[in-house]
């Protein structure tokens, strides 16, 4: 049994006002067993806060990365840290 993680992932590019974030809420649904939010920032970015198994963050994380977004993504930055917990399944803020 994997230890649970944090990822928080801030993603660039034309991804405000495309739906990403709801897209991106879907993935972590679709994966399943992740909570956390996808938030609009005031430069453009989309930060992607998930909690979860490792495994599954990597895959919210590879979808972020190279898989069928809308918009575009120009690039990710990402971080790991140890889950906080608060949240109430996986939302848009």
């Amino acid at each position: 049994m994997s230890e649970d993680v944090r990822l928080v992932a801030w993603v660039r590019g034309r991804v405000q006002g495309v739906g990403f974030r709801w897209f991106t809420r879907a993935k972590a649904l679709e994966i399943g067993g992740l909570s956390g939010f996808a938030l609009n920032l005031a430069d453009g970015r989309v930060q992607v806060v998930a909690e979860g198994s490792r495994e599954r963050c990597d895959g919210l994380l590879d979808w972020l990365q190279d898989g069928d977004t809308p918009g575009h993504v120009d690039g990710v930055t990402e971080i790991w840290d140890t889950p906080r917990g608060g949240y109430d399944g996986f939302g848009i803020r």
